[in-house]
């Protein structure tokens, strides 16, 4: 019941692009973060949730760290990566790749697929983004890498 509502809330939170934590997550705290108050929420709705999560549940099986959540987050970024590769399938498509620097200053791109799918609307998907060393040398290598990992042909481009 505890990973099925911190399933939940991190789909719902991602979907909505909110943030997950708060300022201050501490006990003390009047606002703990999106996160864990929707988790509060969903308790005061469901006695069943209520009474297995938070502040009833063991300190190690709580399943709301960061970490977790980072965890499914990932899960669900790939399931959405798969469902775009089946629908892109051996179809032409292109890339469009932005570079920018993220807020420690490291380089990464994002990458765009974008497709006519079988009902011939183009569809655009953000598909990746990736951290590089350098964006003159490496990014062809890096793109590759991203497409390969996924099935995506370079010679369907």
């Amino acid at each position: 019941m505890r990973l099925t509502t911190t399933i939940k809330s991190v789909r719902w939170l991602s979907l909505q692009a909110c943030a997950f934590s708060g300022h201050d997550e501490s006990s003390t705290s009047n606002n703990q973060g999106i996160f864990l108050e929707m988790i509060r929420l969903m308790g005061r709705l469901n006695v069943d949730i209520d009474d297995v999560d938070l502040e009833k549940a063991p300190k190690n099986t709580k399943y709301t760290s960061s970490t977790i959540q980072k965890e499914i987050l990932h899960i669900l970024v790939n399931k959405v990566r798969k469902k775009i590769c089946e629908e892109v399938r051996d179809a032409k498509f292109c890339i469009l790749v932005d570079k920018a620097k993220d807020a420690s200053n490291k380089e990464q791109i994002a990458i765009v697929l974008r497709f006519v799918d079988i009902q011939g609307f183009v569809q655009e998907h953000f598909f990746s983004i990736v951290h590089v060393l350098d964006t003159t040398s490496t990014l062809k290598k890096e793109i590759c890498d991203v497409l390969a990992r996924y099935n995506l042909h370079i010679f369907n481009m």
